[in-house]
């Protein structure tokens, strides 16, 4: 709790304003297929290949002209390498997807085709983002020109019961207790509802304000989904376009009711907690440069990325570090950001997170997830971080004047991922554009 609170009292710096560059990574377009329950849902019988180049096909036919703002056809052979995240898949998971590039739309039509490479990564909960995130390094670094970051999940094919345990010298890892008395290797293997559990007690969260939460997420997930908010982001897979875990009933009353799931004495509910969910997500990212000399509209700029480890116990503390030092990074204090996207694994930890950054809800317009969340939306493990990327983009040009955006997450096994964002003066997209 210390080092936390440490880490969280520290100043950060008056915003900076930062001069264009040629490598900036720019964020050309960014799309997601609706995001379905695992097993009972609208896309349960659809393989993560078939998400994925959905999501890829999507994203590349959303690019758009900077000087009309009409669509514009763009050439996947443009791309220099697809980074995608993943984490429930087997070891087969990146010739899936793989495989998935080269059924795409685009692939067939000479570009995106095998000449394009392609890779997986796996940070858990933070896979997606930490796929944007290497694509956009690389652009900033000069080794590519364009890129795109992606994930995908589908946890109907692959459940989380499916996971085998670790591969570990056992007789090594239980002898590993550390100077505080804790076996953090052993704390690795906490399910990671007893870890919500572990956030309620240790800094003594209220089952009331959990559920309340919760509601709030169904309640803006669903004004979302009503007024079109979403359709800028999702791609349809076959005739599937709406996100289908939304509970616009949701009420506290009915969510008191629920029992703990993961022990006697916990708040955390099914209520109050992530769903298991089915999608994938894609963002298209090139250099300033070659943006400008393709002639292409940018939604937004890439600003800045930390990931950071905490106690695994306490797991869904992550964005309560990651948050303050990416915005350390890039020079914003907390209340220049216009738009939080924190990722609600648990309505334990994204509260708790939230207070302790400091996040202040705006009036009128929200600014801590303000279309809802993984509580409504789900979290479909690989694919959550590029997913929010694309959330958070549109809902900044939507609101016309927000500039600043945050996404972050926690991540299983105790760390935490944070990414800020950027829409520069006079780039904002017309809505009926988006």
């Amino acid at each position: 709790k210390k080092d936390t609170k440490e880490v969280l009292l520290l100043n950060t710096p008056p915003t900076m304003p930062r001069p264009p560059h040629p490598n900036d990574p720019c964020i050309i377009a960014a799309r997601r297929t609706p995001l379905c329950r695992a097993r009972r849902g609208s896309l349960a019988a659809v393989p993560p290949s078939t998400l994925l180049a959905a999501a890829l096909d999507g994203v590349l036919a959303s690019v758009r002209c900077a000087r009309t703002g009409r669509p514009l056809p763009f050439d996947g052979g443009l791309v220099q390498d697809v980074c995608v995240g993943n984490v429930l898949g087997p070891a087969s998971g990146a010739v899936t997807c793989r495989m998935a590039q080269l059924s795409t739309r685009s692939s067939v039509a000479g570009g995106l085709d095998a000449s394009v490479p392609l890779r997986t990564c796996n940070r858990q909960c933070a896979s997606g983002l930490q796929a944007v995130a290497d694509v956009c390094h690389a652009v900033w670094a000069g080794s590519i020109s364009c890129g795109i970051g992606a994930g995908v999940e589908s946890m109907s094919a692959h459940p989380m019961k499916s996971v085998t345990p670790p591969d570990v010298d056992w007789e090594v890892v239980k002898g590993a207790v550390g100077t505080g008395g804790r076996n953090e290797a052993m704390d690795c293997l906490i399910p990671m509802g007893r870890t919500s559990d572990n956030v309620c007690a240790e800094y003594g969260l209220n089952r009331t304000a959990l559920d309340e939460f919760s509601v709030r997420s169904h309640a803006r997930a669903h004004a979302a989904s009503s007024s079109g908010a979403f359709d800028a982001e999702i791609v349809p897979v076959g005739d599937v376009s709406k996100d289908d875990g939304i509970r616009p009933n949701s009420s506290v009353d009915t969510l008191s009711q629920l029992k703990p799931v993961f022990s006697k004495e916990g708040l955390t509910t099914a209520g109050n907690s992530s769903q298991m969910t089915d999608g994938a997500a894609a963002v298209l990212i090139m250099s300033r440069q070659e943006a400008n000399r393709q002639g292409l509209q940018i939604l937004a700029v890439f600003r800045g990325f930390h990931a950071c480890g905490v106690p695994p116990h306490l797991m869904g503390v992550g964005p309560a570090v990651a948050v303050p030092r990416v915005l350390d990074q890039v020079g914003w204090a907390v209340n220049d950001v216009d738009v939080y996207e924190i990722n609600e694994a648990f309505a334990s930890q994204a509260t708790y997170c939230a207070e302790v950054i400091g996040i202040k809800e705006g009036e009128g317009k929200p600014n801590l997830n303000p279309l809802g969340g993984a509580i409504a939306l789900g979290h479909p493990l690989g694919a959550t971080g590029a997913r929010m990327v694309a959330t958070l983009v549109h809902e900044l040009q939507r609101r016309g004047g927000a500039r600043k955006g945050v996404v972050s997450m926690c991540i299983g096994t105790g760390m935490g991922a944070a990414a800020a964002f950027e829409i520069e003066a006079g780039s904002d997209v017309p809505t009926s554009k988006l």
